[in-house]
Parts: structure tokens; C-alpha cells; sequence
């Protein structure tokens, strides 16, 4: 089959993925618009909604490529390894 070509279930189950993306893109968008000033602040609430979106997309993804079983080191739905990263004061 011709990657140009998609089904329409493989359209609509990439519209659902992306659908998260979207989200994420509009409130960054809107708080970009929002505030002009260099930075940008965001609630806790707004990072956690993020988060949650962020969260969402991944589990959609590992469960269609088939990295949602329950095997040995397989994480549960909603858990992800998280790494902290150092804040930059300037």
C-alpha cells in the first residue's frame, strides 16, 4: 500500500493523537498572545494540564507500537520516568 494513501481509521486514530498536540499548542499559544512581555509565566495548574496532555499522547503512542504490555519493566498507564533537570536562574 502506498504511504501517500491512508485508510481512514489510520486517519482518525492520527487525528486522535495529535488532537493532545493541539491542545498544547493553543495554550501555549494563547499565553504567548496574552503576554508580551520576554517572558512567559504559566500556573501550576496550566504545567500539571501539560503534563497531563503530554502524558496522554505518549501512553497513545506506546500502546499502538505495541510498548503496553505488562512484561518485566513495563510501566503502569499514567507512569512515566521523569529525570529532573536543573533551573537556570539568571
Amino acid at each position: 500500500m502506498d504511504r501517500s494513501s491512508t485508510s481512514p481509521v489510520q486517519s482518525q486514530r492520527t487525528e486522535r493523537q495529535l488532537a493532545h498536540l493541539k491542545i498544547l499548542s493553543r495554550l501555549l499559544g494563547h499565553e504567548l498572545h496574552a503576554q508580551t512581555s520576554p517572558r512567559v509565566t504559566l500556573s501550576r495548574e496550566e504545567v500539571e494540564e501539560i503534563q497531563a496532555s503530554l502524558d496522554m499522547y505518549i501512553e497513545e503512542v506506546m500502546r499502538q507500537r505495541g510498548y503496553g504490555g505488562a512484561g518485566a519493566g513495563a510501566m503502569m498507564p499514567g507512569e512515566l520516568e521523569v529525570q529532573a533537570v536543573p533551573a537556570r536562574v539568571n
